[in-house]
């Protein structure tokens, strides 16, 4: 979130805000490469995910949501639509997480609603793809169920 805070304020260019503030975390770490991905992801789609923002939250003016709201939305739609891994609730449930966290009263309200109805409109289109064990697996219609541990 820090990093789309700081693209979205410089529009400075993915590799410098990456260099800047992902400095502290090792190279080879896997948080970073997520966070990498989740941010660069996030700025490459940001005109298309916006689109859908823009459709959901119909009753309010795009430019007045809060801005950590409209980054915590373009986050979560991001990896709803690019991570196959990670299950929906789960990013749902962080995008309300950090929201209490950095974002008004309401927030967990309000993107919960419009994150909610994003997965249902990705689930009657067929443009949700989630695969691998507790996961969504639309293309087989049904709950992948890994051996119980």
């Amino acid at each position: 979130m820090q990093a789309l805070y700081a693209h979205e304020l410089s529009k400075d260019p993915v590799a410098h805000i990456v260099a800047t503030l992902f400095e502290d975390l090792p190279e080879d770490s896997p948080d970073r490469a997520f966070a990498e991905r989740l941010f660069s992801m996030a700025v490459e789609h940001q005109t298309a995910i916006d689109t859908i923002i823009r459709k959901r939250a119909a009753n309010w003016d795009f430019d007045r949501i809060a801005l950590i709201d409209k980054l915590l939305l373009r986050m979560g739609i991001c990896e709803l639509q690019y991570f196959d891994d990670i299950p929906p609730k789960v990013t749902i449930n962080e995008a309300i997480e950090i929201s209490k966290r950095f974002s008004t009263e309401k927030s967990g309200q309000f993107l919960n609603g419009i994150l909610d109805h994003i997965l249902q409109d990705m689930k009657k289109d067929g443009s949700l793809h989630k695969t691998g064990r507790g996961l969504l697996d639309l293309a087989e219609g049904h709950r992948k169920k890994g051996p119980k541990s």
